[in-house]
């Protein structure tokens, strides 16, 4: 993965993957393991071969489960830990992903979608896992879900994944798609955003430790790793403040209530777009990876015309960035939402938002969605 290099410049070319690895590290990522699968190969290659030179562990594992599991064992243990992955790997894991979410073990899951479903496409690209991601535990308890609209975001976001992964003791996805993964950019790596590390918050040595205990629904328990000085409980099962498997009494469904209330009370802080306006816009463009890069050359390529766009590109899916979505839509006549999928799986979630302002999807199936697509749909 390592790419050509200019050290005067300071500028590197690099694909998508390569910076999620370099963003990994720079979070202050120790442990990663992973199992091979297109397009997400390349982080799995750049961690095994980087990460133990920078003292951490990369383990290879026999499968997705595995490479999940060994990943949340080594959170549990106190390890900043990742591994990445595609939809039909992503669709080994859930079991696995729902217990880091029930027993709070901060972990990041990178995963680069291509055409499915079931082994689909491999070397086909999509966006049709946006849901499958978002949605995948049972109760329809959020998870954050990041995507990145190109290599520095990749960078940027992964870092973000990890602050919001140990803040929140949670899983966080990573979610890119094939085009984002591979392409490779110019990066300026003098300008890219300076790493904000977070620990978790520990729990006090001379006090008395509940392994899920909080104070407000909202509230993060504090850690101890498994190994140390406290007597860790970890369960997926219906449990207690101290880990105690209990059915429907008060005390576990509380603790059920604050597995959502932890996140979504910090929505408004876990959302991330990037809008640019221009004058006289009454359309706003809204995409996510790499048909937001499409829609980019709309809005160029339109700015100085009879019918310029705002633009809104959506870098956290989930929790789903209402607020913001609001306030780009407010005064528009038009809304054109594009992705990569047959029907609009995001546009769905999102033109109840919207209210009666005119939404138009463009979506497609085999193939990106192009600069054409997007043009023809604000003209109509």
């Amino acid at each position: 993965m390592a790419t050509t290099s200019h050290t005067a410049s300071r500028v590197v070319l690099s694909a998508g993957n390569a910076m999620i690895a370099r963003g990994a590290m720079a979070a202050g990522c120790n442990f990663f393991s992973g199992y091979p699968i297109t397009p997400a190969s390349e982080v799995y290659a750049e961690m095994m071969r980087v990460l133990p030179d920078r003292g951490g562990v990369a383990v290879g594992a026999p499968d997705e489960i595995s490479a999940l599991s060994y990943a949340v064992g080594a959170s549990l243990a106190g390890a900043r830990s990742m591994t990445a992955t595609s939809g039909p790997g992503w669709a080994l894991m859930i079991e696995t992903v729902q217990y880091a979410l029930m027993t709070e073990t901060p972990v990041v899951i990178a995963v680069s979608q291509r055409l499915g479903p079931a082994t689909g496409g491999a070397t086909q690209g999509a966006q049709g896992d946006v849901l499958l991601v978002g949605h995948a535990t049972s109760g329809g308890y959020p998870i954050p879900v990041l995507s990145p609209v190109d290599a520095r975001d990749c960078y940027e976001l992964t870092i973000e994944a990890f602050r919001w992964a140990e803040r929140l003791r949670t899983p966080v996805v990573l979610l890119t798609d094939k085009e984002t993964s591979k392409t490779v950019e110019t990066i300026d790596v003098d300008t890219l955003a300076p790493a904000i590390v977070e620990d978790r918050r520990p729990a006090a040595a001379d006090a008395p430790f509940r392994p899920y205990g909080i104070e407000k629904l909202h509230d993060v328990p504090a850690f101890a790793p498994v190994g140390g000085r406290h007597k860790v409980t970890t369960t997926g099962s219906a449990h207690d403040e101290m880990g105690r498997l209990r059915k429907n009494d008060p005390g576990t469904l509380r603790q059920l209530q604050h597995l959502a209330a932890k996140v979504t009370a910090r929505a408004a802080d876990l959302e991330r777009v990037r809008l640019r306006c221009e004058p006289g816009a009454r359309t706003l463009l809204v995409g996510y990876g790499i048909s937001a890069r499409a829609c980019r050359q709309v809005a160029h390529e339109l700015a100085d015309s009879e019918h310029p766009v705002d633009l809104l590109e959506v870098l956290s899916l989930f929790p789903v960035p209402a607020r913001a979505l609001a306030k780009a839509a407010q005064g528009m006549d038009r809304v054109v939402i594009a992705e990569e999928n047959a029907t609009g799986l995001y546009a769905g979630l999102l033109k109840p938002l919207l209210g009666d302002v005119d939404v138009r999807q463009v979506n497609t199936l085999g193939r990106m969605v192009s600069p054409t697509d997007i043009r023809e749909a604000v003209l109509a």
